[in-house]
């Protein structure tokens, strides 16, 4: 009988020790993923709001966006907001009218004054960071949106320009114009002027493209400088034509922005919207020959596989959109879309990771680049390849958000 009883209470305790087993496999398991039903960003939602609730998660504040621990002024930020705007007039989801309201809201004071803002710089990245803020006076008439508006325009009537009537870069790059200054300054003054001037400076939004079409296209490659310098005195310029010495994929996404973004306020019977439309045609054809067989482009646009040249996020993004927008407005050819497709199908596959929460993290992202400067940046190959790159920098996120929109994706 002891024997028996013995046998017992020790299948008793191996039961229960197995149980107590599959308890802590269970626990630990639990600790460690997330089920599909767990998911703090659902991924039945669409790339747009997927990509768009993963900031909102990282950065509750959306001035938080590209780590930062006060209120700040800038450019990513109103790139981000613009797509936010978007993202709100497509899903009409309160949260992400609410998201750019509030960094409205924790970068402007009581008075409509922005406390990280100078004037005197002459900045022209710091007047898209305004962009999203025509959507919300319209919507609240709150008098403080109308005033930034009128202080950024007031920027550009004061902004220094080379002999042509090109728009500094900023006051501390003289008499220079990047692709990326189109994006800047363009859209924004567009709007405005066809909201509160009747569009009488349509013309002169137009001659900024102008301008830089005349001083960096290269007639090879149908590509465009990503600076020049009217002096030809900077380190990085050509002594011959004042250019920088290579192709910038982000710098080419900036500039196809613009261009598809300021023809949204350029009345069909306006004389410069044609060329406006020919110089996109013109850049989509040349970019089209660099476009890598998996759908993205190189850091260095022409220069392919070269040793350390990568396949890079944001610049890829960027033509996303404006090769999709551009179609989708009947400004390119239908075969755009396709393209875009295909980009925007290389970022998510190849570029793209998402976390067991269900976080998009887009990879691959140069995190800044530039010309001049204390840094001495000379523009070369190896200058921008050897970049920092960070993921979701939000030169990234912010058009892969509006590349998505306008592929409904």
């Amino acid at each position: 009988m002891e024997e028996k009883l013995k046998s017992i209470r020790l299948i008793f305790w191996a039961l229960a020790f197995v149980i107590l087993l599959g308890l802590l496999f269970t626990s630990c398991k639990s600790a460690t993923t997330v089920s599909s039903n767990e998911l703090v960003v659902s991924d039945k939602l669409k790339w747009s709001e997927r990509m768009a609730q993963t900031l909102m998660v990282k950065h509750p504040n959306a001035y938080e966006i590209d780590d930062k621990t006060e209120p700040k002024w800038d450019y990513v930020h109103g790139l981000v907001m613009t797509s936010f705007e978007e993202l709100y007039k497509k899903t009409s989801k309160n949260k992400y009218y609410d998201y750019v309201k509030g960094y409205a809201d924790a970068t402007i004071d009581s008075e409509g004054n922005i406390p990280s803002y100078k004037f005197e710089n002459y900045n022209i990245d710091m007047v898209i960071a305004g962009n999203h803020l025509f959507y919300l006076y319209e919507k609240t008439q709150d008098k403080r949106y109308l005033k930034v508006l009128q202080t950024l325009r007031s920027q550009l009537a004061a902004q220094p320009r080379t002999s042509e009537g090109g728009f500094w870069h900023k006051k501390i790059y003289p008499n220079q114009m990047w692709l990326d200054g189109l994006y800047m300054g363009a859209p924004f003054y567009a709007r405005y002027t066809v909201r509160y001037e009747d569009g009488k400076q349509l013309d002169d939004v137009a001659k900024q493209f102008d301008l830089i079409q005349k001083n960096l296209l290269d007639t090879k490659t149908g590509l465009l400088y990503h600076g020049w310098d009217e002096t030809k005195e900077m380190n990085w310029a050509n002594k011959e034509t004042g250019t920088s010495p290579n192709f910038w994929s982000r710098s080419l996404g900036w500039y196809a922005m613009a261009l598809v973004d300021a023809l949204d306020y350029f009345p069909e019977n306006h004389p410069k919207r044609q060329q406006l439309i020919s110089y996109l045609n013109s850049l989509s054809d040349a970019l089209l020959k660099y476009q890598h067989a998996s759908g993205l482009w190189y850091q260095v646009t022409d220069q392919g596989d070269r040793d350390s040249n990568y396949l890079e996020a944001s610049g890829s993004a960027m033509f996303a959109y404006a090769f999709a927008k551009g179609a989708n407005k009947g400004y390119l050819p239908k075969k755009y879309k396709q393209h875009a497709e295909k980009a925007f199908n290389g970022l998510t596959r190849d570029l793209v990771k998402v976390t067991p929460e269900g976080y998009t993290i887009l990879t691959q992202v140069c995190a800044v680049a530039g010309l001049g400067g204390k840094e001495n940046r000379d523009g070369s190959f190896d200058y921008y390849i050897n970049e920092k790159k960070k993921d979701n920098d939000p030169k990234a996120t912010g058009p892969f958000i509006l590349a998505a929109l306008e592929l409904d994706k």
